[in-house]
């Protein structure tokens, strides 16, 4: 196909500004080849995504530099395809899980914030993302004066998860890292979930999310000081979620 037979798309100007589909042009009232090649080939992405398994052996050596106990965790979704297919066994963890919690040292019970990590969707923006984020925001909570609990890495886990983690650790936050659901411009987006008072049976709403986490989107020293001044927010106001503003900035 020469370049002449692609008709350019009047906006074409505007992709320099994004990642996402728009301006493809056309071929006659088709989209160009490349472009439908661009897009099975980012489908096939968000699939192998979905499907990717946290590397645990790897993500553990790296956590053990930050001088926190590390904790591996399971939900109750033995595997990937129970995990796909029945959300709530995400939400929970396994009686083996329940128990390496509680038999946590005392000195490491009672902090300001467990910081658990789960694959999600997306386990491969947690195996990517994981030690950059963490490497810029934990220096800035040990500057803030923010204690920290035990790193809880929680495999085939959903975001509620972390919400069983945080009570039996007795943290008054949960900062849940997890890969988000892919999608055709970004497969390996990290979000984080911010949680006052985190206890089983608590709902979306009265959590704070900062999503798009990665080089591309929200980089790590601008999400970890989003993430440090929500986290410093909420242990003001005592709460997260609907109630808590982001208004960082708008009184300087």
């Amino acid at each position: 196909m020469s370049q002449e037979i692609v008709q350019q798309d009047p906006w074409a100007s505007l992709k320099a500004f994004t990642t996402a589909r728009i301006a493809l042009g056309r071929t006659g009232t088709a989209i160009p080849l490349r472009e439908v090649l661009n897009f099975r080939l980012a489908h096939a992405h968000a699939r192998d995504a979905v499907y990717s398994a946290l590397a645990v052996n790897i993500l553990q050596e790296q956590l053990h530099g930050f001088f926190l106990p590390v904790l591996l965790l399971h939900s109750k979704a033995v595997d990937r395809y129970e995990y796909l297919q029945r959300p709530d066994k995400g939400r929970v963890l396994d009686a083996e899980s329940i128990a390496i919690l509680k038999t946590t040292e005392s000195s490491y019970q009672g902090k300001d914030v467990a910081i658990v990590l789960a694959d999600g969707l997306s386990a491969t923006a947690m195996n990517v993302h994981t030690l950059p984020l963490l490497s810029v925001l934990i220096p800035l909570f040990k500057k803030a004066g923010i204690s920290l609990a035990p790193i809880c890495m929680v495999q085939q886990g959903r975001v509620a998860s972390g919400d069983e983690a945080g009570e039996i650790l007795q943290a008054k936050i949960t900062l849940m890292l997890i890969g988000e659901r892919p999608g055709l411009s970004a497969a390996d987006s990290m979000g984080a979930y911010i949680t006052f008072a985190p206890r089983p049976g608590i709902t979306d709403e009265a959590r704070n999310c900062i999503s798009n986490i990665r080089e591309e989107g929200l980089q790590y020293e601008a999400a970890a000081e989003k993430i440090v001044y929500l986290i410093k927010e909420a242990m003001r106001l005592k709460l997260t979620g609907v109630e808590l503003k982001d208004n960082a900035g708008l009184l300087d």
